[in-house]
């Protein structure tokens, strides 16, 4: 199963609520989603690597919050339909961001300078990170509470914000927490530049 199959199939077993169709339809028909990388040079830098990284994300959170500690000890339980939400639609933000182009590199077995494929990020919305992705799906369909937070916070401390705020968000909404350690483990262990 393709990547964009195994996203769609996800997305229309679990998310159901008012707008999701239309968010989709988007995401199909009007946006690169499906075509676009999930970076210029590090994790799922190539074609269709956002569709690849949101996958891989949503596997490693499923997983994080089946754990017997999270559950047990935690009492964490998140709904089927948030945990797709959250996963699947981290990254809206970067839809239509990123442009094919090429860039010079030396081949070190020859020494000649060759063109090579690469991306450029050109934003063409300005919005943030996290608060953009929040700001493009609200478009479609309301947020929970927990969600919004977590798609908002999903890069933890990896970003630049403000360190208290960034704490406070992971303590209040452990979605958060949880969807920021499916973002790393996703892009460090599943994807880093070892990995492809």
């Amino acid at each position: 199963m393709s990547g964009k199959a195994e996203f769609i199939e996800i997305f229309k077993d679990h998310i159901h609520r008012e707008g999701a169709d239309a968010l989709l339809d988007y995401l199909e028909n009007k946006s690169d989603f499906f075509t676009c990388p999930a970076s210029t040079k590090f994790h799922g830098a190539y074609a269709g690597g956002l569709c690849d990284h949101s996958l891989n994300v949503y596997h490693c959170l499923v997983d994080y919050l089946a754990r017997e500690r999270v559950t047990e000890l935690y009492g964490l339980e998140v709904e089927a339909e948030s945990v797709a939400i959250a996963a699947l639609l981290h990254d809206l933000c970067k839809v239509g961001c990123y442009k094919a182009g090429t860039r010079n590199v030396k081949n070190d077995a020859t020494g000649v300078w060759e063109k090579v494929p690469t991306f450029y990020f050109d934003d063409p919305m300005p919005y943030g990170h996290g608060e953009k992705s929040v700001y493009i799906i609200s478009g479609f369909m309301k947020l929970t509470r927990q969600e919004a937070m977590a798609i908002r916070w999903h890069m933890g401390f990896s970003g630049q914000e403000d360190a208290r705020l960034v704490g406070q968000a992971l303590e209040q909404y452990p979605l958060a927490f949880a969807l920021s350690v499916a973002d790393m483990e996703a892009t460090y262990f599943l994807e880093g530049k070892d990995q492809g």
